[in-house]
């Protein structure tokens, strides 16, 4: 399908590209549903990053399919994760001192005490922390109360 001729927008401050397909050949479209997520009488308009960055994208967006992209994006999330931790659950995004040393100091008991936190969680090969015995749930004592 063709679409009018291509315009060209400012989205956000950035050149775009604006492109507006005719109602006719999106009424006769059997994809119509599935295209413009709507049954109302509008035909699909997209708007597009120029040519040269529109490539870009969509060859980016077909390399993060692949495993090795997957595999080198991973240590960026366990980085991101962590930073989020520290944020989230230890407090690092506001200081409780004033000066560069001082919040260097903090910074640095806060990435110690969540790595201690971490390891704590970990236990050699074959080994488990002892726990103690999680209680019956109701269903379960009822099971046993109609069985015995």
């Amino acid at each position: 399908m063709t679409s009018h001729p291509w315009k060209p927008t400012r989205g956000d401050g950035h050149e775009r590209l604006s492109v507006l397909f005719p109602k006719p050949a999106c009424r006769a479209c059997e994809a119509r549903q599935e295209c413009t997520g709507t049954t109302e009488d509008r035909s699909r308009h997209i708007i597009l990053l120029p040519q040269p960055l529109q490539e870009i994208q969509t060859r980016v967006r077909h390399e993060q399919d692949t495993l090795q992209w997957r595999q080198h994006y991973a240590i960026r999330a366990g980085c991101e994760a962590t930073v989020s931790e520290t944020v989230h659950a230890h407090g690092l995004r506001h200081c409780r001192y004033r000066g560069m040393a001082k919040t260097h100091v903090q910074h640095v008991l806060t990435a110690a005490g969540t790595n201690i936190i971490r390891l704590s969680g970990h236990f050699p090969p074959g080994t488990s922390p002892p726990r103690q015995p999680r209680p019956a749930s109701r269903f379960k004592r009822l099971c046993r109360t109609l069985t015995d």
